[in-house]
Parts: C-alpha cells; sequence; structure tokens
C-alpha cells in the first residue's frame, strides 16, 4: 500500500551523476540541440532527451533506487527523461504536479531532477510546506486504489502538456490563498533531487548566467526502456 508520506518526501542523491556521465551528457546535449535546433519557446518548456541519454540516466536511476526507496519504497522505475533550460530572468513557478489518476498504474507518485549545468547565480530548486487546507482537494483514496485507507489527494497545477500552452501564468486561488513556507535547496550539478507527487515546489529566477537540467516522473510500475 502507498503511504502519504512517499508523496510528500524529499531526498537528494549526492553522486547521482558522475563527473563523466555529466561529461558525456553535456556533449549529447549539445550535439543534439546543434542537430534539432530546439530551444525553449517558453520558460520551463522541455524536450525529451535522446536515447544515449536515456541510458545514462535510467543507469544512474537503477543505481540509485535503494536510496530513493528509503523514503519512497513504491517507486519502481522512472519515465522517460525530459531536458529543460532556462536562462536569465526565467523561472519555473510554484506549482503542485499531483497524482493525475491514482487507480490506474503506472502512478506517478514523485518527479526527480538532476543538473546538468548551473547557473552562475539563482536556478535554484525549492520546495514549500504548509499547513492550509486550501491544498487539499478533500478527496480521499484508499485499498481500492492501491493506497492506505483515507489517504487525501492535493489539487494538481502541473506542466500544460499541450505544445502552445504556456503553463503557471496564472496560480489558482487555492494555492495563492495558502500561506507557505520556502526552503531552497542548494543540490549542484550531478545532485539528484526526488520529491513527491504532491509537494509543492519551484525553481527560483535565474540571475545569471543558464541553467539546464533533466527531469522525470518517479511510478510504481516498471517501463520499458525508451529505444
Amino acid at each position: 500500500m502507498i503511504h502519504i508520506s512517499e508523496t510528500l518526501a524529499l531526498h537528494t542523491i549526492e553522486g547521482f551523476l558522475s563527473d563523466d556521465e555529466l561529461t558525456q551528457l553535456r556533449k549529447i546535449m549539445r550535439a543534439e540541440l546543434d542537430t534539432t535546433g530546439w530551444a525553449p519557446s517558453h520558460q520551463a518548456e522541455i524536450l525529451l532527451a535522446p536515447p544515449t541519454a536515456q541510458d545514462i540516466l535510467q543507469d544512474a536511476i537503477h543505481r540509485a533506487l535503494p536510496a530513493i526507496r528509503r523514503t519512497m519504497p513504491s517507486i519502481q522505475a522512472a519515465a522517460p527523461w525530459a531536458y529543460t533550460e532556462l536562462t536569465t530572468g526565467q523561472e519555473v513557478p510554484t506549482h503542485l504536479d499531483g497524482i493525475p489518476n491514482p487507480a490506474a498504474p503506472p502512478r506517478r507518485l514523485g518527479r526527480i531532477g538532476v543538473v546538468l549545468e548551473d547557473a552562475n547565480a539563482g536556478g535554484d530548486f525549492y520546495v514549500e510546506t504548509t499547513s492550509s487546507p486550501s491544498v487539499w482537494t478533500g478527496r480521499e483514496v484508499g485499498e481500492a486504489e492501491g493506497f492506505l485507507p483515507g489517504t487525501p489527494l492535493t489539487h494538481r497545477l502541473p506542466h500544460a502538456q499541450e505544445p502552445d500552452a504556456h503553463p503557471h501564468e496564472t496560480a489558482p486561488a487555492w494555492l495563492t490563498d495558502a500561506r507557505r513556507t520556502r526552503w531552497i535547496t542548494d543540490a549542484r550539478a550531478g545532485t539528484a533531487v526526488a520529491y513527491g507527487s504532491q509537494v509543492i515546489h519551484g525553481v527560483t529566477p535565474v540571475r545569471a548566467g543558464h541553467l539546464r537540467k533533466f527531469v522525470t516522473d518517479l511510478l510504481d510500475t516498471a517501463l520499458p526502456r525508451l529505444r
């Protein structure tokens, strides 16, 4: 049974990527961007990482699973990884991914991100905690959905999936009305940050330089490798 603490967890995996893997991934992504010409059209837009990068990142997840499972024991695998960039003045606004369909595996119980290249200033990942009831829907799930009985669910403000949609242009009242406390991490390149899907989070504005990172979902069901 999935426990609510897994969906509210925050955990770091130091050395998630080795220096050699970081070097390889930087070369892979430079070549990918040179070939495709991709550049984000708005902040927080993502690009599916190429297969060579997927292999390195999925190998890293496999190594890190024992550590991830200490706080999120239901996690079995990661979804395909995405790549994103933030330049000066850009951020990932405060949001809450939530659990889209708690009754249907694979369930997204968390997210994980790892920085490929740090910004010179800013671009820090953060989470926010709150005792406000406004972030909760009032809905509960239980054994029928694979959760401990009485597990509450938050509202959802996930990244937009539509190509022309810009996520988080406005924040809903259930989020803005909640008084929150912010916790900023200093996880640098190669350190992964894993967090539950019911954790409020974001990335502070980049004040100088360029932030490049990979992100993906943490799932309770294994998926075939992307090829």
